[in-house]
């Protein structure tokens, strides 16, 4: 199978060639050319072995196809368990058991094995350039950290992150460094993409991206949703509905992946902050990207979402993809009411994030809807505990692997919202 540019303007390539470039040569984001259709009428026994027989259609002609199930067993060492809430038909698909307490250690693991495989004895360096509202460097970091062959460069927006996400993101060292950059996400994103997109720099520096416009990202991240809606399917002989948290709609697209290849999922819901670009063009306004709003979940804080480029191009055109999904806005004082009536109400303590996703569940059932819905819960509330403990008025203990992060020192590097300065700075490629 090849891989082509939501753009058409780069040449179709291998999945092996799509995950060292992550970005296609003409800006676009890689997607398959087509979705394979797997059976998922008898669930895997594990996530890592639905992992294996998702992507294995990807990866038939990868230098990675002996090895993917080795691959699948390292990156999916860790459940994504989907249990019950406290009212009939609400679920909670968790997925922050990893080792930086979030979705994103999943596809990072994954990502970091397949370039590892496909390295050979005389490659130059890897630099790995992330750009993060939270959330992903940590992940990338840590899958990543003293890996040889590789260097790590996260870039994250100064002061619009938790305390202990910026913690997560200065407290590898080694070959992982961290720049806290002048300005929002979008700023950061910009510069990851102007890189990954510059012919000279890349002629020179062996350049890669562990966001969730590279398919090693996007791709593992499907797994996890196939998983539950298989296990759900076999007990229940229906079909999952999910609300996915979402800023620039990876973690989203991977559930999208998921119900195009067969599994049994019906409905998609994306659940947005108070930075509404999508709520708005799915209610029916014209998809406009916005400045980002600073909010308290902050690693939705996004206002032009890349992976939209991936939507529009699966759907035949704005009324198609406007049917296929809906969309909710929550605001920051929503989020708070949610967090601190989640214990008793659903007998959960959720992220500000997972909030958002719990919010658009309270908005179905009020509005009488009745299917089976799953949150998905991103990330442990331990890492927002600035925010969730004066709500819930209780302490929220952070994970062992987490808390080994904390224990550790933490330093960044200040960096301005310029593409002259992260060259200079960083020393990558020529000054011009």
């Amino acid at each position: 199978m090849n891989f082509v540019s939501t753009r058409a303007a780069a040449a179709a390539v291998s999945i092996d060639q799509a995950l060292a470039a992550g970005l296609a040569q003409d800006g676009g984001l890689y997607v398959p050319e087509s979705f394979p259709r797997i059976d998922f009428t008898a669930p895997a026994a594990t996530l890592a072995a639905t992992a294996h027989a998702l992507l294995t259609p990807y990866f038939a002609q990868s230098a990675l196809r002996d090895r993917l199930a080795d691959i699948c067993e390292h990156a999916f060492y860790f459940d994504a368990p989907l249990r019950a809430l406290n009212h009939a038909d609400d679920f909670v698909l968790e997925l922050f058991h990893g080792p930086t307490a979030a979705f994103k250690d999943y596809a990072a693991r994954f990502l970091a094995e397949s370039l590892d495989g496909l390295r050979v004895a005389d490659d130059p360096v890897t630099t790995i350039l992330v750009a993060t509202s939270g959330d992903t460097g940590a992940a990338v970091a840590s899958a990543f950290h003293r890996r040889d062959g590789f260097e790590v460069i996260i870039l994250y927006p100064d002061g619009k992150v938790s305390p202990r996400q910026a913690h997560g993101l200065g407290c590898w060292g080694d070959n992982v460094r961290a720049f806290k950059l002048d300005g929002s996400f979008d700023d950061c994103q910009r510069l990851a993409k102007q890189a990954l997109s510059d012919a000279a720099l890349r002629a020179s520096v062996r350049l890669s991206s562990a966001n969730s416009i590279s398919l090693g990202r996007l791709l593992p991240q499907a797994a996890y949703y196939a998983h539950a809606a298989a296990q759900f399917h076999a007990e229940r002989s229906r079909p999952l509905n999910f609300i996915v948290p979402t800023g620039n709609l990876g973690n989203a697209c991977a559930a999208v992946i998921a119900r195009r290849m067969g599994a049994p999922i019906s409905e998609i819901h994306f659940a947005c902050n108070a930075n509404d670009a999508l709520p708005r063009y799915f209610s029916g306004d014209d998809y406009a990207p916005r400045p980002t709003r600073a909010t308290i979940a902050n690693a939705m804080d996004v206002g032009a979402p890349s992976n939209f480029e991936r939507l529009r191009h699966w759907h035949r055109d704005d009324n198609a993809l406007r049917a296929a999904f809906r969309a909710t806005t929550v605001t920051d004082s929503s989020i708070r009411e949610v967090i601190r009536a989640a214990p008793s109400r659903h007998g959960i303590v959720p992220c500000p994030h997972t909030a958002t996703a719990l919010h658009a569940l309270e908005s179905l059932r009020n509005q009488g809807d009745t299917l089976p819905w799953a949150i998905v819960a991103t990330a442990h509330p331990a890492k927002f505990e600035t925010i969730v403990e004066p709500l819930i008025g209780d302490r929220v203990s952070p994970p062992p692997a987490l808390a080994a992060c904390l224990a550790r020192p933490a330093s960044a590097d200040s960096l301005p919202a310029e593409y002259q300065a992260l060259l200079e700075h960083l020393g990558l490629g020529r000054s011009r």
